[in-house]
């Protein structure tokens, strides 16, 4: 049955029409990055970068070296669009590309880590054996047809995405449309639709729409009497998605995406010169077969296990954070909040409130005073800042307050805790953040 899945001959019109698209609009996230000035509010003017915690001895360059840096990953997607050095272009990419998501979470978005794991499957695709530099100039690669895991990986990879987002979905908020509300009320001065988003039965459509769409889509372009009417829907939803929410090349992506679920000789049809080529459908299992299901299996098993880890960690992953990120939870929540952070110098003996503008970005100032690994992120950068003056410090953190969703603000983080003398568990609850059941304080 394996052999059967992953090892079937296709005609690989939709991986080649794919790379196509995936280069293109990689090459316009990069040089976009630039030109909306993505890079130089993000990357550039901060004072401090948050990382991934454990990645941060990623930094940006100095200087205008993050442009560079961009226009290098710019010019690799060029050229991955066009098939020229395929496999060095896409991995250089890959790895740029996971430095620069990896070294700041300011401007964190799920359709980055996608883009990544993309990216990533991508390194191991046969994306350049036709329509291609590569294959022009070297006949021996040149082929019409690929392993039928590469369909596969792809169309799991999405299902898992898309199941995982719709069941995020079904909480309290979305249900009762108040963050589709929210979501919609900073959009209220769009021209022309800015009055009509305002609309309850906008939101409610917004709400089920969503949860349904995400449910059934993969499935629905799978099964041939719906694939036409899905395609439709999907380009109306992602079309929607990018005109109101302004999410970057996602939408455009995961239309792309779709080639893959219609026949082959109809994209071959469409795009291709040599539209009757016929693709040899044997069943080839490669020397290193089983290894390569093995390597399949554990990937996937990653992607499936990752946006479940919040529920082996204590309280709710909508209050503490702990678990959110690489788990598909997107476009579920408004945070906001406001903390003060005391350092005690036991050094000198003296205690004093910090200035959070000498230090951050306005972003930067608000992810910190409503998600905890941001709070103790810039405790820990405080404890080194004083530790290379000589100094030992305590950072508390005062006045930590958190409103989820327009609710009303609640204590956050235990002001008691010294926080740049507390370790970081990506597994395990944090106790100086305050259950989501502490006793409400409005202001």
């Amino acid at each position: 049955m394996f052999d059967r899945i992953f090892f079937s001959k296709i005609d690989n019109a939709p991986l080649l029409v794919f790379r196509v698209f995936f280069g293109i609009l990689i090459t316009l996230e990069s040089f976009g990055a630039i030109a909306t000035g993505w890079v130089k509010n993000t990357l550039i003017l901060p004072k401090t970068t948050f990382s991934f915690i454990g990645f941060e001895f990623l930094q940006p360059l100095p200087g205008p070296g993050m442009y560079f840096y961009f226009v290098v990953m710019g010019t690799l997607g060029i050229f991955v669009a066009l098939g020229y050095k395929y496999r060095w272009s896409i991995i250089g990419f890959t790895l740029l590309w996971l430095c620069v998501y990896l070294m700041q979470k300011t401007s964190y978005n799920n359709h980055y880590y996608l883009l990544f794991l993309v990216s990533f499957l991508m390194c191991f695709f046969p994306a350049n054996t036709g329509l291609s530099i590569d294959a022009k100039h070297n006949e021996a690669i040149r082929s019409n047809t690929m392993f039928s895991y590469v369909k596969w990986m792809v169309v799991a990879q999405l299902f898992i995405v898309y199941t995982y987002a719709s069941i995020a979905k079904l909480y309290g908020d979305w249900l009762d449309y108040g963050i589709i509300e929210i979501l919609m009320r900073s959009r209220q001065n769009y021209p022309i639709v800015g009055p009509f988003l305002q609309q309850p039965w906008v939101h409610k459509t917004i709400a089920i729409t969503g949860i349904v769409f995400d449910a059934l889509v993969i499935l629905a372009l799978l099964w041939k009497p719906t694939r036409k009417i899905a395609f439709i829907i999907a380009i109306f939803f992602h079309l929607f998605n990018s005109i109101i929410f302004q999410i970057g090349i996602f939408p455009y992506l995961a239309l792309a995406f779709t080639v893959f679920f219609f026949e082959p000789q109809t994209i071959r049809g469409i795009f291709f010169r040599d539209k009757n080529k016929n693709a040899d459908k044997s069943i080839t299992k490669p020397s290193k077969g089983n290894l390569f299901i093995v390597g399949c299996s554990l990937y996937l098993l990653i992607q499936i296990i990752l946006p479940i880890r919040h529920h082996f960690i204590a309280d709710d992953v909508l209050w503490t954070e702990e678990g959110h990120r690489l788990s598909w939870r997107m476009m579920l929540r408004s945070r906001s909040g406001k903390i003060q952070f005391k350092v005690v110098n036991h050094t000198s003996g003296s205690a004093h409130i910090i200035k959070l503008k000498d230090y951050l970005s306005k972003k930067q100032m608000r992810k910190i005073a409503a998600y905890p690994d941001f709070i103790w992120q810039f405790s820990q950068h405080l404890r080194q800042e004083h530790q290379a003056k000589g100094d030992s410090i305590s950072v508390y953190a005062l006045n930590s307050k958190v409103s989820i969703n327009g609710k009303p603000l609640k204590a956050f983080i235990d002001p008691k805790v010294d926080l740049a003398n507390e370790k970081w568990d990506h597994l395990k609850h944090h106790e100086w953040i305050f259950p989501s059941n502490h006793k409400n304080k409005t202001e």
